[in-house]
């Protein structure tokens, strides 16, 4: 079985991260455009369009990459959606010196990103 893990680009120019698991992608970014599912976030920022996605035949490393882009500043997700890997690297490790190493030191493992 096919799993999508997808970026969408909100009417009001907010990214949603989501997972898809099927054969046809559009399906799902269908429902979120008719406003099938009232109660979701993307309901009031429609119309959505598929920014970027990937398919997985192995629906956990989708899930591990669905909750790795939701932790992304928007910026991170930008630089993704523009295939801009210079750009990842570059905010992978601003962020990881801002946050996880106030000191400025160099971290213990590579940043990791999708590809």
């Amino acid at each position: 079985m096919n799993v999508f893990v997808y970026i969408l680009e909100c009417a009001d120019g907010a990214y949603y991260v989501g997972t898809h698991r099927g054969d046809d992608l559009d399906v799902r970014i269908g429902e979120h455009n008719s406003g099938k599912y009232t109660k979701a976030w993307t309901y009031k920022r429609r119309p959505v369009r598929l920014a970027w996605c990937v398919c997985y035949d192995d629906p956990v490393q989708a899930v591990l990459l669905e909750r790795q882009l939701k932790g992304w500043s928007r910026a991170k997700k930008a630089a993704l959606i523009r295939g801009d890997h210079a750009a990842l690297v570059a905010l992978s490790r601003s962020r990881t010196s801002r946050e996880a190493n106030p000191e400025g030191l160099s971290p213990l493992h590579p940043s990791t990103g999708a590809g």
